[in-house]
């Protein structure tokens, strides 16, 4: 089969599975897993048309960095949902029922990386993006990181609309004291 129309059946897939698994987000422009889903199917889509480019001259400056902040996404994804598991527990939201299990966490979690950004399964995701974007910058692949970059924020906030509706207090106290996505930066 044609490399081009492999490339183009592998997307459908991962369009298909997103779409299966943010079914009930995709009802709802507001909530987060709305914003999120655009998120996993721009980076999809940079990671399959960067795929046959992903291994050429992969000691260049551009392709270490996008190895490294590969890397980096995947630590903080394993990171990330341990301590969702480890400290924060399960509860679910009646008001939210559009959430992936994970996500419903019956205490906040503001330890370890959380203690300084809200949202690192988030950055995760902007690394995981921004490394693929790496593996070959043109003006498609700007277009579509820049817009998977301002998904990731547009989800950012809704999700943290729905945290301070949910913590309360708890919730806008941790904002004050903790950043989006960057430690000490933003």
């Amino acid at each position: 089969m044609d490399p081009i129309v492999l490339r183009f059946v592998a997307f459908a897939m991962v369009t298909l599975f997103f779409t299966v698994i943010s079914w009930r987000s995709l009802h709802n422009p507001r909530s987060h897993g709305f914003y999120r889903y655009f998120v996993f199917e721009g980076i999809a889509g940079l990671m399959l048309y960067n795929q046959p480019v992903w291994f050429d001259q992969p000691f260049s400056g551009l392709q270490s960095l996008s190895w490294l902040l590969l890397i980096i996404s995947v630590v903080l994804v394993v990171y990330g949902l341990g301590l969702l598991r480890r400290i924060g527990g399960q509860r679910e939201r009646q008001s939210s029922p559009e959430n992936l299990s994970f996500e419903n966490t019956q205490h906040l979690v503001v330890d370890g990386l959380y203690r300084y950004i809200r949202h690192p399964m988030y950055t995760s995701l902007l690394f995981l993006a921004w490394g693929a974007f790496l593996k070959r910058v043109d003006p498609l692949t700007i277009i579509v990181v820049s817009l998977v970059t301002l998904a990731l924020y547009l989800t950012a906030k809704v999700e943290e609309s729905e945290n301070i509706t949910f913590w309360g207090a708890d919730y806008a106290t941790y904002k004050l004291r903790s950043r989006m996505f960057i430690p000490f930066i933003f």
